[in-house]
């Protein structure tokens, strides 16, 4: 292990960012937390991620959150997280808000997916391990796997807060009928549900849409004191500059990934795109801090997690807390700018 030479900013706290109580819990997390799903894997530059990971710390984002498939190369992430964590943030680690995931296909067998105790279990001993870390302070169950009965995949998180290898528990993606039964299992044993983790953006608007129980995920968490974060807020890239003009060599949408395909870019949403990056302009903003305005302003939601590929980019989000709150009037012409 690398003698210490991280001393983290004495100002970490004063350069404004925000910190949100977690719905009905006394946490609080930052308004933007920090998301190792992209650039921290094995394929990526270490020396970078590290940097990118630190300089977040020091402009006070304390909440890094990960899953046990996150890399490439699938559990890279959190090793590479550990690497840091021994390296450089080890005396920070109460400073710290730390979370993972498991659901997704993680190993061979029938046991290394899905939402069962065993893949639950198994999952959080093996992230503990990679991320040299004794707990984590939130973990999630990752998706509903539609097999799984929900009573099982709730017992085992309620069950992992009381072990003490987790000090909260949330859920991420499941559909709002069974989030709300996933939140008054946990309620009624007395193991509050702390947060629940959406796609959620100005482009992907599906926790606003009404489920099986007439309900949205937002009117759940609101009404069962649950936390909101959204992921992917920038729309894997969309909501940036990136692809105004098109598709650039290199992106995303050009390499084939399956979150983003080239042919998701249309004529129509290009058009759309420099819709609201002139009305970001006219802000003096960026297009991806009015993106990320736009959901901080939301009151049900708790924090946004960015990611970012230098720390140029992590700043250029950063920037949107500071950016003023979207007024009645700006929110209407955005609706309309988003149609």
């Amino acid at each position: 292990m690398e003698t210490m030479s991280y001393e983290a900013s004495p100002s970490r706290y004063k350069d404004g960012m925000e910190y949100r109580l977690c719905g009905r819990s006394g946490l609080r997390l930052p308004a933007l937390s920090l998301g190792l799903w992209h650039n921290f894997g094995s394929v990526n530059d270490f020396s970078n991620a590290k940097k990118i990971l630190l300089h977040a710390f020091d402009k006070g984002i304390t909440h890094f959150d990960l899953a046990n498939n996150y890399g490439p190369e699938p559990g890279t992430a959190e090793a590479n997280f550990g690497r840091i964590m021994d390296e450089s943030l080890r005396p920070y680690r109460d400073e710290l808000i730390v979370s993972t995931k498991a659901g997704h296909e993680m190993w061979p067998g029938p046991y290394g997916d899905g939402s069962s105790r065993k893949n639950l279990i198994a999952s959080l001993n093996q992230s503990l391990r990679r991320m040299r870390l004794d707990y984590v302070d939130i973990f999630y169950s990752h998706r509903y796997d539609g097999v799984t009965p929900i009573e099982e995949t709730v017992q085992t998180l309620i069950d992992i807060v009381r072990s003490g290898k987790a000090l909260y528990a949330g859920i991420s993606k499941y559909p709002s009928h069974l989030a709300q039964k996933a939140y008054d299992i946990m309620e009624n044993a007395g193991v509050h549900c702390l947060i629940y983790q959406g796609r959620y953006s100005m482009l992907s608007r599906q926790p606003e849409e009404n489920g099986e129980n007439g309900e949205s995920v937002l009117d759940g968490v609101k009404k069962n004191g649950v936390g909101f974060i959204a992921f992917s807020p920038l729309a894997q890239g969309l909501l940036t500059d990136r692809y105004l003009n098109g598709i650039p060599e290199g992106s995303r949408a050009a390499s084939g990934s399956p979150f983003l395909s080239g042919k998701d870019i249309t004529p129509e949403l290009l058009e759309r795109l420099r819709r609201l990056n002139d009305f970001a302009k006219e802000r003096s903003c960026t297009l991806s801090q009015v993106a990320l305005r736009w959901l901080l302003d939301n009151p049900a939601v708790t924090s946004v997690l960015v990611g970012a590929s230098s720390v140029e980019q992590l700043d250029t989000n950063l920037r949107a807390v500071e950016t003023p709150a979207l007024s009645p009037e700006e929110y209407q012409t955005l609706a309309s700018l988003m149609k």
